[in-house]
């Protein structure tokens, strides 16, 4: 996508006559633009000497507007470099879809990084989560999960091993696979709260320690019931946000 005219830069100009504070109706104009993707993710902001000169405002409006949106999590600043677009994933929780297509939906480029693909033992908690007989084998994964080379979350999965007997036959998409051998999810259950990220998770995720996260436990089942999937995951809340629609 190029880079937005200065004709274009122009709607954004802020509306002297109005009672609303000129940083506050940019913000809102800015956030407008981002969500309606007159930038990409990652793709750097005009600056604030350059929203100062084109939209006819102090360079302190534009520092404000940008605060603002800093503050919100929709920019990141980078020093010596410039304001970015924070990459952002909003997936609704209507419907069971996986990262990979969701974030391919979204144009953003998804991958991941292996940490751990093994077979194991079940524990306590996954034997009761899946439904399964003590000791039964499992296949393990962990990985990072990225948007555009950021890591998004932090993600362990369990699958009990009649489904999965060689974890390192999965190379992108969990969801791909399972269809590929036909016991792909048609339904699960999502519980999600807030954390603080551990020390560990700070390290994986580049995010401070003590950091909010999102984390989403979700048990998926097949078409018969039977429980196919446990994962755990931790995301960045700067990053992840999750919508709901509702009706009456």
């Amino acid at each position: 996508m190029p880079a937005l005219s200065s004709a274009q830069l122009k709607d954004f100009e802020p509306d002297a006559g109005s009672d609303t504070p000129l940083y506050m109706q940019l913000a809102n104009k800015l956030s407008d633009g981002i969500v309606n993707g007159e930038w990409r993710a990652n793709e750097a902001l005009p600056s604030e000497r350059v929203l100062s000169e084109m939209l006819n405002i102090s360079r302190v409006t534009a520092r404000k507007a940008i605060d603002m949106l800093c503050e919100r999590g929709m920019l990141t600043r980078k020093r010596g470099s410039g304001t970015y677009i924070t990459p952002k994933l909003e997936q609704p929780l209507s419907r069971l879809t996986s990262f990979s297509e969701e974030l391919r939906e979204r144009g953003f480029n998804a991958g991941s990084r292996w940490l751990q693909r093994d077979i194991g033992v079940a524990s306590p908690v996954e034997v009761l989560s899946l439904g399964l007989s003590p000791n039964m084998p499992v296949a393990r994964l962990k990985r990072l999960r990225t948007a555009d080379d950021v890591v998004m979350a932090i993600e362990t999965t369990t699958i009990p091993a009649q489904y999965m007997p060689n974890p390192h036959s999965v190379t992108d998409s969990l969801y791909g696979y399972l269809e590929s051998k036909g016991t792909v999810p048609m339904r699960a259950l999502q519980h999600i709260r807030a954390v603080n990220a551990s020390v560990e998770q700070a390290r994986l995720a580049n995010i401070p320690a003590g950091a909010a996260m999102l984390h989403i436990t979700r048990v998926s089942y097949l078409d018969n019931g039977a429980a196919v999937e446990l994962t755990h995951s931790y995301c960045r809340s700067d990053y992840y946000e999750f919508v709901a629609e509702s009706r009456r």
